[in-house]
């Protein structure tokens, strides 16, 4: 996922790919991509989400508990149903790595807040929930950009 590196605005994770510049309608990264200032940072409960419209699609932001801050559509597609932002945010250990994700209120699938990915095993990998590029700006307010593509790098907090 891209992030933000202008130093008015503290990056959530990733690695700083493009700067973004002002304009009317929120910001414009290298490729013209637009962000969308969502909320405060402190307006999102620890280990919650909320549900904001962003370039006219619902997208679920979720904050955890180390105060890392992820996106993704608020789209449930096993439960098809737009609900994603009153999961239950946790951790899970994948492969010896522990693993930001979201569970569905609905069937309790988990998703891969990083990449969208569907963890578990009975309803198959290829499962996947799009994910939004985020940044958090120096006054902690969030920003949403575009939608990331499967194939890009996933959104990784800094260690």
């Amino acid at each position: 996922m891209s992030v933000e590196t202008d130093p008015s605005r503290a990056p959530m994770g990733g690695r700083p790919e493009a700067s973004r510049t002002s304009d009317a309608s929120g910001t414009l990264d290298a490729s013209g991509t637009r962000g969308t200032p969502v909320c405060r940072l402190d307006d999102i409960e620890v280990e919650g989400g909320v549900v904001a419209l962003v370039d006219g699609e619902a997208v679920a932001v979720f904050r955890t508990y180390a105060d890392e801050v992820y996106a993704l559509a608020n789209y449930d597609p096993v439960g098809r149903a737009s609900v994603l932002s009153r999961g239950i945010v946790g951790t899970r250990t994948v492969d010896e790595v522990d693993v930001p994700f979201v569970a569905s209120p609905l069937h309790k699938q988990a998703y891969d807040l990083r990449t969208g990915r569907c963890l578990d095993a009975g309803v198959g990998a290829a499962l996947r929930v799009p994910t939004y590029a985020v940044t958090l700006g120096a006054d902690r307010t969030v920003w949403v950009g575009s939608r990331q593509s499967p194939d890009e790098e996933p959104h990784e907090p800094e260690s």
